[in-house]
């Protein structure tokens, strides 16, 4: 039995770097730095994005798709070079999906502060060494800042739709409230106007995980040849018990042991396997950094700051909106989905995704994600665009390229 330990690492961080495959990745740089709320500014803002389906020649077609904490801008496609999984909500993105891309020109960049392509903790800073420990606080807003950049140089005046769940809604609703004029139609999913204490209590315990690996070094270790991968580990680990069910747990693996492993001779339970198994999927694929980073901005969230509070920030929203959470979930709770669609004018009664599966359910009830969609969409855009290349520059001289960085 190979202990976590004996698996194969990376060499010190599982995130996208220069010279990998770009995969279907294309890039908008951002020539001015990006004011932060917590004081001071980001330079060489790079945001990595995915699109699927044409923009119309009004550009009245376009949907924005926001991602959770290790999510990335992969949300539909095979695995593939540059994409070391699948899209995390393939069934949801394609022909004759509830985002029918031949309706619809749908666009999904990775989150700033991320580690696939988007500017990060991995990614190179002013003085050419990586960022590591030193990348600056982020917030929800200053990641919605970011997106807002991406957007004009799309030429994308107006979302007809922005959708997101746990993180991704955090963003999604931030995008609704801060420009209100810019989003259609309003799809959250399994989150919260304001990060609560218990949330940031769990995210606490993970984020002590990753600093206490004795591979951390501050966050300094992308060069060093070993990442903190135990830390990282033990993080998912933590989290994921977080993301599903209680009862689902047990009736998948109940007391039982892994395959002909004894518990009580060093052996694991099968729920133990399972949990390496999804720390080991991790390490591989993230950047320890990128998930101090955006734990740390999710913890940040909270609409109502400097707003007058979440029901003066709420009434903002102005956009046709829906409300759903995950009737399992012990992460986000219902409660908290339930107070944003009773403080949303234009949202009605809370949707439940009936699921065993906990906080996951937004992720992986597709069926019942794609009948909220459905709702959302129902009026038909605008005839796609056959040319979808040219692209509004910024004032500032920023341009979307193309897939290569």
């Amino acid at each position: 039995m190979p202990t976590p330990s004996q698996v194969l690492l990376p060499p010190a961080s599982g995130a996208w770097r220069e010279g990998d495959p770009p995969g279907r990745r294309q890039w908008h740089e951002r020539e001015k730095p990006l004011a932060l709320e917590a004081g001071g500014e980001l330079p060489g803002v790079r945001l990595a994005f995915e699109t699927w389906g044409q923009l119309a020649p009004d550009r009245s077609n376009a949907v924005l798709v926001l991602h959770a904490l290790t999510g990335d801008g992969h949300v539909a496609g095979p695995a593939e070079p540059g994409h070391p999984t699948p899209g995390w909500w393939d069934g949801l993105v394609g022909p004759g999906r509830a985002l029918d891309t031949d309706r619809w020109f749908v666009v999904a960049p990775n989150v700033l502060g991320g580690c696939q392509g988007s500017t990060g903790p991995s990614s190179s800073g002013p003085s050419g060494r990586r960022w590591g420990g030193d990348f600056p606080f982020l917030t929800q807003r200053d990641q919605v800042a970011a997106e807002v950049g991406l957007a004009d140089v799309l030429g994308i005046d107006r979302w007809a739709l922005v959708v997101g769940g746990s993180m991704g809604g955090m963003r999604a609703l931030e995008w609704a409230v801060s420009h209100p004029e810019r989003t259609d139609a309003l799809l959250l999913l399994a989150t919260t106007a304001a990060a609560s204490a218990e949330q940031i209590a769990w995210t606490n315990a993970q984020l002590h995980a990753i600093r206490s690996d004795p591979h951390w070094h501050g966050g300094h270790y992308h060069d060093t040849g070993r990442g903190p991968h135990a830390g990282l580990g033990l993080a998912r680990r933590i989290a994921h018990v977080t993301y599903r069910s209680e009862p689902e747990l047990q009736v998948r693996f109940g007391r039982s042991p892994q395959g002909t492993e004894d518990p009580w001779s060093g052996g694991r339970y099968r729920v133990e396997s399972y949990l390496d198994h999804h720390a080991a999927k991790l390490v591989h694929r993230f950047d320890a950094g990128s998930y101090v980073v955006l734990s740390e901005a999710m913890n940040s969230h909270d609409i109502g700051r400097g707003r007058g509070g979440v029901r003066a920030a709420l009434s903002r929203v102005t956009a046709r909106t829906l409300v759903a959470g995950v009737g399992s979930d012990r992460l986000y709770p219902p409660s908290q989905q339930a107070e944003l669609a009773a403080g949303i004018a234009t949202a009605d009664h809370l949707r439940l995704i009936e699921s065993p599966c906990g906080h996951d359910g937004f992720l992986i009830e597709v069926e019942q994600v794609a009948a909220l969609v459905g709702e959302l969409v129902r009026r038909d855009p605008l005839p796609s665009a056959r040319d979808s290349g040219h692209h509004r520059p910024l004032s500032d001289g920023s341009s979307a390229t193309g897939r290569h960085p």
